[in-house]
């Protein structure tokens, strides 16, 4: 915004207010379970209340970000319908779930298991939003992949790993399921078995279509070349899938083996035996380890992609900033409760340092969020006005150009919309 640029008026920010700014409750979500876990220092008060500080101000962006969006559909109705058939801005909607879920996560081991706060019913209470954020999640990841394939235009050459954000919200509520279910198990061993049982179920389907993606989107990267401006960020977001589902079966097997065999069940009950304990530790570790793997694989990729963009010029701000601060958080989540698992010094130093440098990266995004708010420069939602935002139904005679250029520099917002594509389809007929 130029220095002799108006603000933008308050009902304007509403105005172009967009699910990607949901995407700072997972970084900072994800920044509060880096202080709950350092593997250096956790256990001092200091730490522990710097994780409850960043719980506490999630907890209030979170809740000022879907008054925001309550208020953009509210006071602008037909913008639901103008989000929900654009390409790139839906897919968004993914990271409301995944902000809401930091919270419970966090709450159930900052206030619950560090500072003893609540008791049971604090417990209760967030095993019954764990499942509301399930319900949502579902419904946002089954939905998105629908509307998807039948009322958006993708391409290949076009794609980008932005297409992770419905599945993930699958692995995240899996993970959370698997920490509400492990402080769950001394209050009720039923219900919590039902939640380990669904967290893992979750998790299978959310990190197979997750690896199916991931699949494509290598395709995409070796034959249309990197994604364009502000899009190399995304190629972060595999970390995501990656990591979390790494930790969820990791703590899955670690509960395991705190309250396994089940005596209940009768004979056919295969967690009775004595065994089962350590078998599905083992098993547990092992898949986490191999996707922890995989991501750090993937980081490698992640750091010269960007630094290749980046050698070329600098690139301008966005709220998509924010996307990459969740995937790198959750990778070095996972690499410290790995080192800690095996008591492993290079793993629990490793993660320190990329502990540190995601801490940098929220602490990057937040400084240059701040000002963009006071001016209101960072709210842009371009295709608003556009009154023809209808996007194709799939499989029509005629073809679509891609419009990977003009999605790649606004990928937070509506442009590449569906007037772009029709206007082509127009003057090909």
């Amino acid at each position: 915004m130029s220095p002799c640029s108006e603000p933008k008026p308050f009902r304007e920010r509403i105005r172009h207010f967009t699910p990607a700014w949901h995407a700072v409750n997972m970084g900072t979500g994800a920044i509060s379970a880096l202080f709950h876990t350092f593997p250096y220092g956790s256990n001092s008060k200091a730490m522990q209340y710097i994780a409850l500080f960043f719980l506490l101000l999630n907890l209030v962006l979170f809740t000022v970000l879907f008054l925001c969006g309550i208020a953009r559909y509210t006071f602008f109705r037909g913008l639901w319908s103008t989000m929900m058939r654009h390409p790139v801005q839906s897919l968004y909607l993914g990271t409301f779930p995944m902000g809401f879920a930091t919270i419970i996560m966090a709450a159930v081991g900052i206030v619950h298991g560090y500072f003893n706060f609540g008791g049971d019913g604090l417990i209760w209470a967030l095993w019954a939003l764990w499942w509301a954020d399930v319900a949502v999640s579902i419904a946002i990841a089954f939905g998105q992949l629908h509307f998807m394939m039948t009322r958006h235009d993708h391409k290949i050459n076009s794609m980008t790993s932005i297409w992770l954000l419905p599945i993930v919200t699958l692995i995240v509520a899996a993970a959370t399921g698997a920490i509400v279910g492990q402080a769950l198990f001394p209050i009720d061993v039923s219900r919590a078995c039902l939640t380990l049982g669904t967290s893992l179920f979750l998790c299978v389907i959310g990190i197979s279509l997750a690896l199916m993606v991931i699949v494509i989107y290598l395709q995409r990267l070796i034959l249309h070349g990197l994604p364009q401006g502000l899009l190399i960020f995304s190629v972060y977001l595999p970390l995501g899938p990656l990591g979390q589902s790494g930790y969820a079966f990791l703590t899955l097997g670690q509960t395991a083996r705190m309250f396994f065999p089940l005596m209940s069940g009768g004979e056919m009950n295969i967690f009775a035996d004595s065994s089962a304990p350590h078998v599905v530790y083992a098993i547990a570790w092992v898949i986490s380890f191999a996707l922890w793997s995989l991501a750090t694989a993937w980081v490698a990729l992640a750091v010269l992609a960007l630094a290749d963009t980046l050698r070329k010029g600098l690139l301008p701000f966005k709220i998509t900033f924010w996307g990459m601060i969740f995937p790198n958080g959750v990778y070095a989540n996972l690499t410290i409760q790995l080192g800690l698992s095996i008591d492993s010094g290079v793993l629990k130093v490793w993660g320190a340092i990329y502990a540190i440098f995601t801490f940098a990266l929220w602490i990057f995004a937040f400084g240059r969020t701040l000002p963009s708010v006071w001016d209101g420069s960072i709210f842009e939602a371009p295709c608003i006005g556009e009154a023809d935002m209808i996007m194709p139904r799939k499989h029509t005679p005629s073809t679509v150009e891609s419009t990977a250029t003009t999605v790649t520099n606004n990928a937070g917002s509506c442009t590449g919309t569906g007037a772009e594509v029709r206007a082509e389809k127009r003057g090909s007929a």
